[in-house]
């Protein structure tokens, strides 16, 4: 039966690419956590752990009337960012999918009430939520194969619950399948204006775009690290006023798939609580209790 080894919610800002010069230039001379932070958690997690697959839930890949999971049997080619083509451009990436994770996921999608596609199209875009993070945390290992998996821009809480929930199914049908889970975005995501956020591009989350919107991202932080991820849960109306990224839905697809409330495993920080240019971005990996995902709340 395949399980899931490990999961991380993990920040994808345009920065963490961006050369440690520019980085220090916005960030008053220092380096960013997060770019440090996904150096270790290469060299701590994925360069040592065993596992055969990355699902990336992506949070910058938006479908309508579906959740869509890239299904083809290798990605590659040069990614140019529409959003941000100064700083992300002709980026290379190279990576061995996996055609039968996909087809397994999609396959849980009636019992879970959703709908799932797999989709192989060489022609489907990707997108950086995706190709930042492979490359610290999947270039040059070998082996290794990614899948992302798009939020659905119609969905609410309970419909990216049930992602995840099919997911999980999707990857336990599979004999000795060993995956990881990234959760590919921010907290709390609103800008500041173009003319203001020159002024708010370092790192110190003083910036953040409101005080609220910070404390609301630091109280979850803390229940992350605690591992109340059913506090998380329950306080989701409340998080969604702050407008996380995508609705938070590449958090609840992960925790969907780690058991909801019933999951206590505790967040290791992998960075500092950091702004990006009005929004909270942080670096957390949830370790495979022995006991399983599902440890008593």
């Amino acid at each position: 039966m395949g399980e899931i080894a490990g999961a991380g919610l993990l920040a994808h800002v345009p920065t963490i690419v961006l050369p440690e010069e520019q980085r220090r230039e916005l960030n008053g001379g220092q380096e960013i956590s997060l770019v440090p932070g996904l150096r270790r958690l290469r060299a701590e997690v994925f360069e040592k752990l065993d596992y055969d697959t990355v699902v990336v839930l992506d949070s910058h890949w938006a479908t309508t009337v579906e959740f869509v999971v890239s299904a083809h049997a290798r990605r590659a080619g040069l990614f140019t960012s529409e959003e941000l083509p100064r700083g992300m451009c002709r980026m290379p990436y190279d990576y061995p999918g996996d055609p039968e994770l996909a087809a397994s996921v999609a396959r849980f999608a009636e019992r879970h009430g959703t709908w799932i596609t797999p989709v192989d199209d060489p022609y489907l875009p990707v997108h950086y939520a995706t190709v930042n993070l492979w490359a610290y945390l999947g270039q040059g290992l070998p082996g290794k194969r990614w899948v992302s998996i798009g939020v659905c821009q119609t969905g609410d809480t309970e419909d990216h619950l049930r992602l995840g929930r099919a997911l999980r199914d999707g990857i336990a049908a599979l004999p000795d399948r060993r995956v990881l889970l990234i959760a590919s975005g921010a907290l709390s995501h609103t800008f500041w204006g173009l003319r203001e956020l020159r002024a708010h591009e370092a790192s110190d989350p003083v910036h953040i775009r409101t005080p609220e919107a910070r404390a609301a991202d630091e109280r979850r932080v803390e229940w992350f690290e605690e591992g109340d991820h059913a506090r998380v849960l329950r306080e989701m109306p409340d998080f969604l006023a702050y407008k996380p990224e995508a609705r938070f839905a590449h958090y609840l697809m992960m925790i969907g798939a780690l058991g909801e409330g019933n999951c206590r495993a505790p967040g290791r920080a992998y960075s500092d609580y950091e702004n990006s240019v009005g929004t909270g971005q942080v670096h957390l990996w949830f370790d495979r209790p022995a006991e399983g995902w599902e440890a008593a709340a």
